[in-house]
C-alpha cells in the first residue's frame, strides 16, 4: 500500500523504514505537518500516516477522503487531533498506537519529578559555568510527600505504582475507572478537585477531550495547595498556560515541569535557535527559574520508535489485507482518563 507520512523527522524515516522490511509498503516521507495546506500532498493515497502535531480537522479529512484516503494511522496515541465523528462520516478508518512503550512515558515523567524538584538543570548549568555554590538548590525529597495521578491508565499506572512503591509516596489518583492493582499497592482515587486540594505534586496522564481540556485551571490552581509542582507529559491542552503563569507568578504554584504545551504546534520538534518566538505565554513560562520545558520528548526511545513503527505498520497491513483491526479508534472509545 502507498502510504503518504507525514511530519517525519530522521528518526520517524530510519525506523519506519526498518519496520517496512517485512511488509514490503510504498512509504513516501513528507517533512511537512498535514493541515488543510498540505493534505493535497496526499492526493492519490490510501494510507496517511500522521503524528501528534498534524491536523485532522473535518475540512482536512474531506481534502484526503476527495483524494482517495481511506485510512488514517497515528502513530501515537492519542486522538485529539483528529475529528473521528467526521472521519466515521467520511468512511476513512482511524488507527492508532494504543501503547507504544508506556514505560518510556512513565519514566520520562519521574526523571522530570526528580529534576525540577532537586533543581537538577539549573546545578548543571552552574557547574558549566565553574559555579559549585549550592546557594538556592536546596530541593525535597519523594519520600513520604503525597502525589496526585489524574489518569491512570498504562502511563499513569505505571507513575503511580513507581511513586508509592519506589519512593515511599501517598498517592492520590482519579479516572474514571479505578485500577484494583492500585488500590491494592495503596493508592487511594478520589475526584480530580479533591486531589487537587490535596497533593504536594500533580502529573497528568489522561488524553485531550472535551471533559479533560484545561482541567488544570485558574478555580484548580486557587483550590490548589501552596507550592504545588505540575508535571505535564500528556497533553498541553489540559492545562491553562495563562493561569497556570499567574499561579507560578504569585507563588500558589511551586513549580511547573512540561513536556507538552498547549501552542506546541508551532514550536515543538524543529529548531528554531535562530528566530524569534512569538509565542509570549511560551516564553513567558521560560523566564522563571521554577519552569522545566523540554520539546515532547517523553516517548523518544529506541523501543518505543520501535513499537510505533512496527504496530503502525501492522494496522496498515491488517487494513490491506481486510483483516480485524484492534487498534482501530472511534468516537466512543475515547475515555477522558486513558
Amino acid at each position: 500500500m502507498r502510504i503518504a507520512i507525514f511530519g517525519t523527522k530522521a528518526y520517524d524515516r530510519r525506523f519506519l523504514t526498518k519496520a517496512n522490511v517485512a511488509h514490503g509498503h510504498d512509504l513516501v516521507f513528507f517533512e511537512p505537518r498535514l493541515d488543510e495546506a498540505t493534505a493535497v500532498l496526499a492526493d492519490g493515497f490510501p494510507a496517511v500516516c500522521v503524528f501528534v502535531n498534524d491536523l485532522l480537522n473535518a475540512d482536512v479529512l474531506e481534502r484526503l477522503a476527495a483524494g482517495g484516503t481511506r485510512l488514517v494511522a497515528l502513530r501515537c496515541a492519542g486522538t485529539n487531533n483528529v475529528d473521528l465523528s467526521a472521519a466515521l462520516r467520511l468512511g476513512i478508518t482511524v488507527v492508532r498506537v494504543p501503547a507504544y512503550s508506556p514505560h518510556a512515558v512513565a519514566e520520562f515523567t519521574v526523571a522530570l519529578m526528580l529534576a525540577l524538584d532537586r533543581n537538577i538543570a539549573r546545578a548543571w548549568t552552574r557547574v558549566r559555568e565553574n559555579n559549585f555554590a549550592l546557594d538556592g538548590l536546596i530541593g525535597r525529597n519523594l519520600h513520604e510527600r503525597t502525589v496526585g495521578v489524574i489518569g491512570t491508565g498504562r502511563i499513569g499506572a505505571l507513575v503511580a505504582r513507581s511513586l508509592r512503591l519506589g519512593f515511599g509516596c501517598e498517592v492520590l489518583a482519579s479516572d474514571v475507572a479505578r485500577d484494583p492493582d492500585l488500590e491494592a499497592a495503596g493508592v487511594c482515587y478520589v475526584d480530580p478537585a479533591t486531589l487537587l486540594g490535596n497533593v504536594d505534586i500533580v502529573t497528568l496522564h489522561c488524553p485531550l477531550t472535551p471533559e479533560t481540556h484545561h482541567i488544570v485551571d485558574a478555580a484548580a490552581i486557587q483550590s490548589a495547595r501552596p507550592g504545588m509542582m505540575i508535571v505535564n507529559t500528556s497533553r498541553g491542552g489540559l492545562i491553562d498556560t495563562a493561569a497556570m503563569i499567574d499561579g507560578l507568578k504569585s507563588r500558589k504554584l511551586g513549580g511547573v515541569a512540561l513536556d507538552v504545551y498547549e501552542q506546541e504546534a508551532d514550536l515543538f520538534f524543529e529548531d528554531l535557535s535562530s528566530e524569534i518566538v512569538q509565542d509570549d505565554l511560551f516564553q513567558r513560562l521560560l523566564t522563571f527559574p521554577n519552569v522545566l520545558v523540554t520539546g515532547h520528548q517523553a516517548f523518544l526511545t529506541e523501543e518505543a520508535l520501535t513499537a510505533i513503527a512496527e504496530t503502525t505498520l501492522a494496522s496498515i497491513s491488517d487494513a490491506e489485507a481486510g483483516r480485524t483491526l484492534h487498534n482501530r479508534v472511534t468516537p466512543e472509545q475515547v475515555r477522558p482518563h486513558d
